[in-house]
């Protein structure tokens, strides 16, 4: 699933040195058996995810309690009270390999879209660093990332089909 959480308009920026950390807390704690964030990306004000959930049970009640999560981090990191989300997460099912593909580039390369100027070729603000499927460079261990490696055969090898990433490539128009 591509899963988009939106913030209300005049909070922080969710990239800002003083938030970041607490979204990244906030994923870190999302990592059940039933519901796990395989990608993300952090922009100024959404987050875009790419999940696994077992049933639709399980992303509901996943994606709601990632939600509450993000909001008491970010609140704590703002040192404010109040709602944080916009509204409920928007989430899309993710059926082809091909589907798979588009929406792990777009999540792994929103920032460009978004024109975020970064010092890398890699957002430092999404799950880049622990993605097994770029072309040309391995992946840091998972081992206290705050991702889970996918169990779903579409999200683990299926979508390699359409090729693997490149961090030069431009960003897809959308999932």
């Amino acid at each position: 699933m591509h899963v988009t959480l939106r913030c209300m308009a005049g909070l922080p920026s969710l990239r800002s040195m003083e938030v970041f950390p607490a979204v990244v807390s906030a994923l870190r704690g999302s990592q059940a058996e039933r519901f796990r964030v395989v990608h993300f990306s952090v922009q100024d004000n959404h987050v875009h995810l790419l999940v696994e959930a077992n049933d639709s049970a399980a992303l509901r009640k996943g994606a709601r309690a990632l939600g509450v999560r993000l909001a008491r981090a970010v609140n704590r990191a703002c040192g404010r009270k109040g709602r944080v989300l916009d509204d409920r997460y928007h989430a899309r099912a993710l059926r082809t390999p091909r589907e798979v593909r588009i929406a792990l580039a777009y999540v792994l390369f929103n920032f460009k879209k978004h024109q975020v100027r970064v010092p890398t070729r890699l957002d430092p603000c999404s799950s880049a660093p622990w993605c097994h499927g770029f072309r040309d460079r391995a992946a840091a261990p998972l081992e206290g990332a705050p991702v889970r490696a996918a169990h779903t055969w579409l999200a683990r090898v299926g979508w390699r089909r359409h090729g693997l990433l490149s961090p030069d490539e431009a960003p897809a128009l959308g999932p």
